[in-house]
């Protein structure tokens, strides 16, 4: 249970930082669209699962978590409760999630700053 809290005040800080200007807006809008692909990447291999048919590899799932989509692989591993169960990918889940925060504090530090705008404005 601490996983969707720990998301939902991500969210929280993400919005608040973004509408401080502590961060560009891009960065926040870039976890929504990122969230919402990577939802349907889940919900995609899910279907796949129940017809028995190509899957999404792991790995996959694993680069669109660390990227930036993990709040919406978490939404995915609740509502359609897929990988939820599955102890040796929810271990490496919560690597990726911790990967992507840290990543993402630093955008808070003035060098971070200055790379994302720069990094934006090309």
């Amino acid at each position: 249970m601490l996983l969707p809290t720990f998301t939902i005040l991500f969210c929280c800080t993400l919005a608040a930082s973004a509408s401080l200007h502590w961060l560009h807006y891009a960065v926040p809008a870039y976890y929504v669209v990122l969230g919402c692909t990577t939802f349907l990447v889940y919900r995609s291999d899910k279907v796949a699962a129940r017809a028995n048919r190509l899957r999404t590899r792991e790995s996959t799932l694993h680069l669109l978590g660390v990227a930036g989509g993990w709040p919406g692989a978490l939404l995915a591993q609740r509502w359609l409760r897929h990988k939820s169960s599955k102890l040796a990918f929810q271990r490496t889940f919560r690597m990726t999630v911790i990967l992507n925060c840290g990543v993402l504090a630093l955008c808070f530090t003035p060098a971070g700053r200055n790379l994302v705008g720069s990094l934006l404005s090309t």
